[in-house]
C-alpha cells in the first residue's frame, strides 16, 4: 500500500510589519501578481498556474507564518493527517476546507519538531492560464529552515510527510517531495526561523534578467549569481525590505527514486562550495547573518524601540 505524502511545495505566508511597502516589494521589484486582498492579506502569484506562491499578513513582527505543501487528495490529507497525529506531531486542528481568498481546498496545519508551522492542502484552486515571461518567478521551488535540532526536522519530513531523503552536507540536508532535488534544506543553525526562500526562473538569462530589474530597483545582489553543489541549482540572493533573505534559482537538477544522494564528507572531498563556477565566492559575515535570521530580529527590535518611543515609553 502506498503510504501519503506531499507532492509539492505551493507557498509561503510571511508577518510583514508593511503590509503596502512589502508588497510593492513583491509586485514591482521581485516581478509577482496580486491575486486577491482581503483585509491585513495579500496574495501573490508567479507565471504558473499555481493560484498563489506568497501571503503577506501585516503584522507587529516580520516573521514566518507558515510554508504550505500540496498532497495528491482529500484522502492524502485525511491519511496524512492520522499519520502525522498517530506519530505525535502538533496539529492544530482536523482538515477543514479553506478560505475561497486563499483558492479554497482542504487542509490542515501541523507544526515540525523543531517549530516550524506548516500548511498542508489539497484541491486549491489554479489560474486558467500560464503567464508567459522568462523575467518573472515561476513558482516557489524551495525554502530553507533553520533547525537546532536537524536530525529531528529531518526524520519528520521523511517518516512523517512522505519526503525522501537527497544529500546532506556539513550545513544541511536536503529533501524533496517532487522531482526537484530539494523542496526543503534543513540547515544547521539556531531555529526555528526561515534561513531563505528560493524563486524558480524559467532559464539562466531568466534569472539574470530578473535580477537585473531588481539591482536596477536598489537591492544588491547578496550572494551570487553562482552555481551550487548539491542540485546543481544557479543562485542569486537578496535581501527583501523586511529582512528574509530571497533567491532566484533556476536548471535545479531533476531527480527521481534511483537517484543516489551523499554525506557531507562526500560534499566536502568535491570541493564544489561554495560555487560549482568558482566565481561567487563564500557568503559574507552579513550574509550568513541575514540567512541565520538575526537580521531579521534586529530588524523586529528596532522597529519596536521606534514604536516605544513613539509612545513615549
Amino acid at each position: 500500500m502506498n503510504q501519503p505524502r506531499i507532492d509539492g511545495l505551493r507557498s509561503i505566508e510571511l508577518g510583514v510589519r508593511d503590509l503596502q511597502k512589502s508588497a510593492d516589494f513583491y509586485r514591482r521589484v521581485w516581478a509577482l501578481e496580486d491575486v486577491s486582498a482581503d483585509g491585513d492579506t495579500i496574495h501573490l502569484r508567479g507565471t504558473s498556474r499555481d493560484h498563489h506562491v506568497v501571503t503577506l499578513r501585516e503584522r507587529p513582527r516580520a516573521s514566518m507564518l507558515a510554508v504550505h505543501f500540496s498532497a495528491p487528495d482529500r484522502a492524502a490529507i485525511d491519511a496524512l493527517h492520522a499519520k502525522a497525529k498517530a506519530m505525535g506531531a502538533m496539529i492544530d486542528d482536523a482538515p477543514s476546507a479553506l478560505p475561497k481568498s486563499e483558492g479554497g481546498g482542504y487542509g490542515f496545519r501541523v507544526t515540525s519538531p523543531d517549530g516550524h508551522p506548516l500548511c498542508i492542502s489539497a484541491d486549491v484552486a489554479q489560474h486558467a492560464e500560464a503567464i508567459d515571461d522568462r523575467s518573472r518567478p515561476t513558482k516557489l521551488t524551495h525554502v530553507v529552515l533553520n533547525s537546532a535540532e536537524i536530525e529531528k526536522q529531518t526524520a519528520f519530513f521523511v517518516d512523517v510527510l512522505g519526503f525522501k531523503w537527497s544529500d546532506s552536507t556539513v550545513m544541511m540536508d536536503f529533501v524533496r517531495c517532487c522531482s526537484d532535488h530539494h523542496s526543503v534544506a534543513i540547515a544547521r543553525g539556531n531555529g526555528p526561523s526561515l534561513n531563505h526562500m528560493a524563486y524558480e526562473m524559467p532559464n539562466i538569462d531568466g534569472l539574470m534578467r530578473g535580477a537585473g530589474r531588481v539591482r536596477k530597483s536598489g537591492y544588491e545582489i547578496l550572494w551570487g549569481v553562482g552555481r551550487h553543489g548539491p542540485g546543481s541549482n544557479v543562485f542569486s540572493y537578496f535581501v527583501e525590505p523586511n529582512g528574509f533573505v530571497t533567491e532566484y534559482t533556476t536548471e535545479v537538477d531533476q531527480v527521481g527514486d534511483n537517484y543516489v544522494g551523499h554525506d557531507g564528507k562526500w560534499w566536502m572531498e568535491q570541493n564544489v562550495f561554495p560555487c560549482r563556477w568558482n566565481m561567487a565566492g563564500v557568503p559574507s559575515p552579513f550574509t550568513r547573518k541575514a540567512m541565520s535570521g538575526e537580521l531579521l530580529e534586529e530588524e523586529n527590535k528596532r522597529c519596536e524601540e521606534i514604536m516605544a518611543q513613539a509612545l513615549g515609553r
